[in-house]
C-alpha cells in the first residue's frame, strides 16, 4: 500500500509474525527513510523475509519504535536493533514489561528470545519526524501501562498496537492491564480522530475508526 501527499509517498507493508500471528509493520517515503514497528519476527525465515524485503527496496531504515513490549511484539527487537543499527524507542512506562520479556519469553517458549535496552523514550503527544513521515505519538495505555499508537495525519493512518481492533479490543486480563483506562484511551484518544482514519492493529485485519465507532461491541463512541 502507498499513500501519496502533496509532494511525497508513503509505503505500508505488514508481515505477520510468530506464533501469536502479530503484526509488523514497515514504513517508507520515497527517499528510502524507513521505520519498523512492533518486531515480532523469532526465527531465521521471519527475520529473512523482513531483510530481504527492506534490502528489495532500498529502505534505509531510521527507527525501531514498539507500541507496548508485551513478547510477541518485542521478539525481534533485538536482532532489528544490531542488524540494522537502528536506535529502539518505548515509552517509558512500559520498562517492567520490557524488563519481564525474558520470563515471558521462557514462558511461552522463546528460549532464543535476547534481551534489549531501549535508546530512546517516548513523550506523550509528541512529534517524530523521520525523513517525509510524520507520526504523533498517542498515550493510550489499558492494555499495557505504556502502550502508545502511531498516528499519521497526513496519510489518514494510526498504528494502534493492541487497544483497538476489528470489531474487539486489547485483552485486559494481563498483569499490569487496566480495562477502565482501554476504555478511556479509545474513547478519548482514538474515537476523536477523523472517521476515515484506517486503523492498523497488532493482530488481525485493518479497519476504520468509523466503523469502529458504530460496529464496535465492545467499545462505542
Amino acid at each position: 500500500m502507498c499513500i501519496q501527499n502533496r509532494s511525497f509517498v508513503v509505503y505500508k507493508e505488514v508481515f505477520t509474525c510468530n506464533p501469536f500471528q502479530e503484526n509488523t509493520y514497515l514504513l517508507w517515503d520515497d527517499a528510502g527513510n524507513g521505520i519498523i514497528f512492533d518486531p515480532g519476527c523469532h526465527n531465521y525465515e521471519e527475520r529473512k523475509t523482513i531483510t530481504d524485503f527492506i534490502g528489495s527496496k532500498n529502505i534505509q531504515l531510521k527507527y525501531c519504535l514498539n507500541t507496548h513490549a508485551h513478547i510477541d511484539h518485542v521478539l525481534g527487537v533485538h536482532y532489528i536493533k544490531e542488524h540494522f543499527k537502528v536506535p529502539f524507542a518505548l515509552h517509558p512506562k512500559d520498562l517492567p514489561l520490557l524488563n519481564d520479556a525474558t520470563n515471558r519469553a521462557a514462558v511461552y517458549g522463546f528460549p532464543a528470545f535476547q534481551a534489549v535496552e531501549v535508546d530512546r523514550f517516548l513523550e506523550d503527544d509528541e512529534i517524530l519526524e523521520i525523513g517525509e513521515m510524520k507520526l504523533k505519538v498517542l498515550f493510550v495505555p489499558g492494555h499495557a501501562p505504556g502502550h502508545v499508537a502511531f498516528y499519521l495525519e497526513d496519510q489518514g493512518w494510526l498504528l494502534d498496537g493492541d487497544v483497538l481492533f476489528r470489531r474487539s479490543i486489547g485483552r485486559t486480563d494481563f498483569p499490569m492491564c487496566n480495562h477502565a483506562d482501554l476504555v478511556n484511551s479509545i474513547q478519548n484518544q482514538l474515537y476523536v480522530l477523523p472517521e476515515e482514519t484506517e486503523v492498523f492493529p497488532g493482530h488481525g485485519g485493518s479497519t476504520t475508526i468509523g466503523i469502529e465507532k458504530i460496529q464496535n461491541p465492545f467499545v462505542r463512541a
